[in-house]
Parts: structure tokens; sequence; C-alpha cells
């Protein structure tokens, strides 16, 4: 066989690969009718499974691995899951896609092409409210629900962060109050009062970051996050604006932990509030930690998610 003839035949044992084919426990998801694919990754196995739905929007699974630490020794299977537009994943420049509820069809399309029921969802900040979303719609196909860092509504978000501008000394206030005023929050002097001032607070108080956090930050797909959110952490001006299920909480009948932190952009009193409002709700606090508590306050986090982990 010549070299010509041998590129050939290579190429057509690829082409009949079947598209369930896995690589270390990648996989890339169909969605959308096949249109375009997700990535996947599962670590470890066991009967409980864990599909692990990230923040942002627009950021990664990768500020998340601090699970694999922890997780796969524990005998939980978990899957990684860059949303469409993420990282991995396809990234389509289709503004129409970013919506909650695209997001909330997306999830259950992974579920089924992982082969996913009774399992556990579990969702950090964003994925936090997409977790929720799933399970208001497809409660059946859940065996527990984790909603980590994340309230139940824009208001009570928007009261917690305006707290934390607060915090700042008065002359930072001032100047952070007159670029919102421009809607400069391109500025370096906006980006240095978020970056060195705000975020080490309330986002991660590990210092420096771990690197998988600043590895999502660098992978954020902005164009996403604008949309959906806006153009800053501390105002809603996406197409979230608006949401609001704290009168749903009481439909969730799966097992459900929230997480909350003492110095999180969210108010952990919301997030022990919301436990009380669904049916088997536990409520896990980080003494230490911020929005980031599986870094910043990790053993008190992981002790308390494998907890209920073992539960489910």
């Amino acid at each position: 066989m010549d070299r010509r003839e041998f590129i050939l035949s290579a190429a057509s044992i690829v082409t009949l690969n079947p598209p369930g084919i896995q690589t270390a426990g990648i996989r890339m998801v169909p969605v959308l009718n096949g249109q375009y694919k997700v990535w996947t990754k599962r670590l470890g196995q066991g009967p409980l499974k864990v599909l692990l739905l990230h923040g942002g929007p627009g950021f990664s699974h990768e500020y998340l691995e601090a699970m694999e630490s922890f997780l796969p020794q524990a005998g939980i299977e978990m899957y990684y899951y860059d949303q469409l537009g993420c990282n991995n994943s396809d990234q389509p420049d289709d503004p129409s896609l970013w919506t909650l509820e695209r997001y909330t069809q997306e999830v259950e399309a992974v579920r089924i092409g992982l082969g996913l029921d009774n399992f556990v969802l579990y969702g950090h900040s964003w994925g936090g409210i997409l977790a929720l979303e799933y399970a208001l719609h497809y409660q059946q196909h859940l065996r527990g629900l984790v909603i980590s860092n994340m309230t139940a509504g824009m208001k009570s978000y928007l009261a917690r962060t305006a707290w934390w501008k607060q915090q700042l000394a008065p002359q930072l206030q001032t100047t952070l109050q007159a670029l919102e005023a421009k809607q400069d929050y391109d500025s370096p002097e906006y980006q240095r009062i978020m970056m060195e001032e705000l975020y080490p607070q309330m986002l991660c108080r590990t210092r420096p970051w771990p690197e998988p956090v600043s590895r999502a930050f660098r992978h954020m797909n902005e164009k996403i996050y604008v949309q959906m959110q806006g153009k800053s952490e501390f105002l809603v001006t996406g197409n979230l604006k608006d949401w609001e299920r704290w009168d749903r909480l009481h439909e969730l009948k799966v097992r459900t932990l929230t997480v909350g932190a003492r110095y999180d952009e969210m108010d952990p009193r919301d997030m022990q509030k919301m436990a009380t409002l669904v049916a088997q709700g536990t409520y896990a606090y980080c003494p230490n930690g911020s929005h980031l508590c599986m870094w910043d306050d990790q053993a008190v986090y992981f002790r308390n998610l494998l907890q209920f982990l073992r539960t489910c």
C-alpha cells in the first residue's frame, strides 16, 4: 500500500467510527436537532450520577475542576458540560440562541444524549438559575437538585450587589457611581475596581486565584454574558433582568440542597430561605466562603455537598 492509499484508508476508518465514541470520557453531544454539539466529560464511575451546570452566562466548566478532587473518590460519577457558545463546545454567532428557555431545552438534550435519568443536577451561579428552571420543567428525571450560590430572583441579587458596593471606601463608591452613570463599564478604572477591590472579596478570596478560575475568566464568551446578564456583575440589563422564581419554589418536590456563603455576592440568607420553600430542602452555609466557596471554603463546601449526595 503506498502512502496515498494508506491516508485514504485511515480517513475512511475515522469516518466510519460511530458518533457515540468516547475519548477519555469526552463526548460531543448534539443539540438543536444536531445543528451544533456541546462538549461533555465523564469522570468517575458509580450508581449516583451528577451533571454539573457552570456559571456565567458564557463561562465554562473549568472553575468547577475542584469537583474532581472529591466526587469521583466518593464513588460518584460526575459530568462536566460546557454550554453552547462556551469554551470547548460549538460557538455559533447567533444572538437568538442566548436565552434561558433555549438553554433549558439544551440541558434536556444533554441529559438524553448522555443517557442520564434519576440523576442529580448541580448548578452554580447562573447554572443555579438553569438548574432551577430545568427542575421546574423536567423534575421527573431528577433524584436530587443542588443550587449553589444563587438566589431565586434578580431583585434579591441586585439588593446584595448594591450592599457590596456600599462596603467600598467612600471615594471608590463615588468613582464607581460616576462610571456607572456614564455606562463606562469598559474603562480601566471600572475594571480595576472590579478586579482589585470587589471580586477578591466576594467572588473568590483565595490568593492568588486558583488556576482553573483564572482560566475560566480567560475563556469567557462576553457576547453571551452581555446579552443575558449585562455589562457588569452589578446590574442586570440582559434578558435575565426580570427573572423571578420565588413564587414557584413550592413546586420543587425533589431533594434539594442550597448553598450560601458569608462573603458571597448572593445573600446567604436567600439560599437559607429557599431551602424552606421547597418540599425537601437542606441548606449549607460556608462561613469563610465567597461566591466560589468550592475553592475558598473547600472543606466545608464539600463536606456538605457529599453529605447531601449520599442521601440522594
